[in-house]
């Protein structure tokens, strides 16, 4: 489903979406829309703007995230100048976000990638995101309860991936292959009851674990986990 409150925008994205072979069962031109259409038609993915009139497109992903047990993917679609909107989105559990000027094969990719259950996000740009707004509350980091469940290795797995490194550079970190770097994710986001890395960077941050002007691999990457 695609929420856009511009007619072009939403025509667009259908048109590319067809062409690689991704159905459009639904479009909103609000917040209220997408909440109702979501409903109606249970789309795997949603694309969510996020300046939309009558509801903006993150109250309306909190209230589809809310709904049920097995509520859709949402994919934020934003530009720079709404950075807070974007954390807020993430921390309401949205799977990433991605930029309207995004080439029509990245977008293709993108719904793709999260149909699949992974997570989108460009690490180095989601570490700007979240160390700019969670440094505004660090006074408030408290300890989760679920971080004392990790093993050691996993906690210093969890720090790295904060810091935005993919699962190459984790595994070259930690000298371990890709597939057990993906097993100690796994592994991580079950114990903290995490739908995927971006709430897990969130809360890695949130808590405390890391804070906020800490190193990343500098390289952003389109990265699942």
């Amino acid at each position: 489903m695609i929420a856009d409150d511009q007619q072009l925008v939403r025509t667009g994205f259908r048109m590319i979406l067809a062409r690689h072979r991704i159905e459009v069962v639904a479009e909103a031109a609000d917040g209220a829309q997408a909440v109702e259409a979501v409903h109606r038609t249970h789309p795997d993915v949603v694309l969510m703007d996020i300046r939309m009139p009558e509801m903006d497109g993150l109250e309306a992903t909190r209230r589809i995230l809310a709904a049920d047990d097995s509520p859709p993917r949402v994919i934020v679609l934003t530009t720079f100048d709404l950075d807070r909107y974007v954390y807020a989105a993430l921390r309401a559990g949205a799977s990433g976000f991605l930029l309207k000027d995004i080439s029509p094969e990245h977008l293709a990719a993108a719904v793709w990638q999260v149909q699949a259950g992974d997570a989108l996000l460009a690490p180095t740009i989601t570490r700007r995101l979240v160390e700019r707004f969670a440094a505004q509350q660090e006074a408030d980091a408290s300890p989760h309860a679920d971080l004392a469940t990790l093993t050691p290795r996993e906690l210093e797995v969890l720090k790295a991936l904060a810091r935005g490194r993919s699962n190459a550079e984790l595994a070259t970190l930690f000298q371990l292959s890709e597939a057990t770097i993906k097993t100690h994710v796994t592994r991580i986001l079950t114990k903290l009851n995490l739908r995927d890395r971006a709430q897990a960077v969130v809360l890695a941050y949130e808590t405390g674990l890391i804070t906020p002007g800490a190193a990343g691999s500098g390289r952003a990457t389109w990265e699942s986990g």
